[in-house]
């Protein structure tokens, strides 16, 4: 791949978004043809790292299309602007890579991950990804360690403007059951921020893909559904809130749908 490097500051409003919105789309022939270069361009005080954070964002992006085919079904939402929380089934550490390859681009650099520091702190690799690549909002789940209230942390990154992907499970799921019990942060958020729009996605088909402890994936298909959005009603329990969101996610599932 050949990098063109120009000046003039990124309508996304950062380097690293600007070489992702040229890079071109490997599911999309025009655009392979069309778009040869990945234009980065430098602008207050941009350097290497930026640059290597949109190339390397590129590449993750064009491995999940290619090794999985993701494809994206809007199903009783559409991809707007508007901002919102996407609260996912958690399988693998891939799981949002895949909910941000099927985001349309002027939506995705406005969206960001909530991840665990534990595992995306763990090495200079994947902190690169994590902080850099992704812009990922990182939280500390042991309450005994954490010195940041997770809750402040995704508020401040929603009262920036930022959407975010959250895995209400808290970790990945590698039972027999669809969905484990959702913990109380996506109630705590939504109770937080009233007005933001809660939209369940399920991920199909990616822990097969990428099984707990293994470093090849395996090739297969996988499907991203967006929901309805909810949002917490006036006066809602916890427990009532959690157990309608999570109806809603596990309404979305292949199995459900099931004969």
């Amino acid at each position: 791949m050949k990098v063109r490097v120009a000046s003039g500051a990124s309508s996304c409003g950062s380097l690293a978004a600007a070489a992702f919105e040229c890079a071109p789309d490997p599911c999309n022939v025009d655009s392979v043809r069309d778009e040869r270069y990945v234009i980065v361009r430098l602008a207050n005080g941009w350097g290497m790292r930026d640059i290597g954070a949109g190339l390397g964002g590129a590449l993750i992006l064009f491995f999940a299309r290619f090794i999985t085919a993701v494809r994206g079904r809007w199903d009783g939402v559409a991809p707007t602007d508007e901002q919102r929380i996407y609260f996912a089934n958690h399988a693998s550490h891939g799981d949002f890579v895949l909910i941000w390859t099927v985001l349309p681009r002027r939506m995705r650099f406005a969206t960001r991950p909530v991840a665990g520091s534990d595992y995306w702190l763990k090495s200079g690799l994947r902190r690169f990804i994590g902080r850099d690549v992704f812009n990922a909002v990182l939280i500390d789940r042991d309450p005994a360690s954490r010195t940041t209230d997770p809750i402040v942390q995704m508020t401040e990154a929603l009262d920036a403007g930022s959407s975010l992907i959250v895995f209400p499970e808290g970790t990945r799921n590698t039972t027999d059951a669809p969905l484990l019990p959702f913990k109380s942060g996506l109630f705590h958020l939504a109770q937080a921020r009233p007005n933001a729009t809660l939209v369940p996605v399920w991920i199909d088909n990616l822990n097969r893909v990428m099984p707990k402890g293994e470093f090849v994936p395996v090739p297969l298909v996988c499907t991203v559904t967006f929901g309805a959005g909810l949002i917490l009603a006036e006066g809602e329990a916890k427990q009532d809130f959690l157990a309608r969101a999570q109806t809603a996610l596990l309404a979305l599932s292949p199995k459900a749908s099931a004969p």
